[in-house]
């Protein structure tokens, strides 16, 4: 069976802004993010048992990746007050659970769950991701897939084919070149001038790396149009360091063991936090 590795932060945001905040606990603040990133988690697991399960938190932004842009994630609005406090609550609910909590510290959860992925492909595992977060398709390769959640369900997996497909022939190792250039809205990185998606994959294509690239705009390769050619002169050191923040980093983690989940202890958590109905939920699967 594989590691299943979540992004917790991801789905408490995805949970605390597509549930409602009537959804409260035992004193009478929301946990709806806590209630919908569990059940997303039990709702992967009815369908792909998993031989543990990681879940990863960090920084919300790593401080290196703003001292190198200091836009990077500067659009986003603040974390609400309300979902804050589920966010310090996530862990000791999740851990209760019997899943393992791995802290990126400094750095971000994707850069812990590309090390999770990475350490366990190298033991000879499988690795699942749950996320929404494309930096992470650099992590797929034969033994690590990402899985597309759906309402309550499964709704796909990502694997290097799928990457392919959806990047115009660019694999897994470019995924941060691509980023680099073509820019990712999500973090604020706004990319090259004038070079959407597929121009970005036909450059890499041809030229290898966004190092490739850049050596062929400053050469002034006929092949590349003159004013992408002017784009990339100008804002190569830029590109590179879009590059470098879209790059996941590999952080110490250490193989968690196997391990089933524990019901029956994350049911006493969650009736401790006042959320009943999931209580109920996790004593069921217990008795089963």
């Amino acid at each position: 069976m594989p590691l299943l590795i979540a992004d917790v932060p991801w789905l408490l945001y995805r949970s605390y802004f597509g549930l409602p905040r009537s959804i409260v606990g035992a004193d009478g603040q929301p946990v709806n993010a806590l209630l919908g990133t569990v059940n997303a988690l039990l709702a992967v697991l009815d369908e792909r048992p998993a031989r543990a399960v990681v879940a990863c938190v960090g920084a919300e932004q790593a401080a290196y990746r703003v001292r190198l842009y200091p836009r990077y994630h500067a659009h986003r609005e603040p974390m609400p007050p309300q979902l804050r406090t589920q966010w310090t609550r996530a862990p000791a609910l999740l851990g209760s659970l019997g899943w393992t909590i791995c802290d990126a510290g400094e750095l971000e959860a994707d850069d812990a769950m590309l090390s999770h992925a990475r350490v366990e492909a190298e033991a000879g595992g499988e690795a699942l991701l749950l996320t929404a977060d494309r930096d992470l398709y650099q992590a797929v390769d034969e033994h690590v897939t990402i899985v597309e959640l759906g309402k309550g369900h499964v709704a796909g997996e990502i694997g290097p084919e799928q990457i392919r497909e959806r990047y115009h022939g660019i694999g897994a190792e470019l995924v941060a070149d691509l980023i680099a250039l073509r820019g990712d809205p999500s973090d604020g990185l706004p990319g090259a001038p004038g070079i959407g998606v597929k121009t970005a994959a036909e450059l890499l294509l041809r030229h290898g790396s966004l190092e490739g690239v850049l050596a062929a705009a400053e050469s002034d390769d006929r092949a590349i149009r003159p004013r992408a050619s002017a784009a990339l002169r100008e804002h190569a050191e830029l590109l590179r360091a879009f590059k470098n923040i879209a790059t996941l980093q590999r952080i110490d983690v250490q193989r968690p063991p196997d391990r089933i989940t524990d019901f029956a202890a994350g049911a006493l958590a969650a009736r401790e936090l006042g959320m009943k109905r999931l209580a109920e939920r996790l004593q069921e699967k217990a008795a089963a």
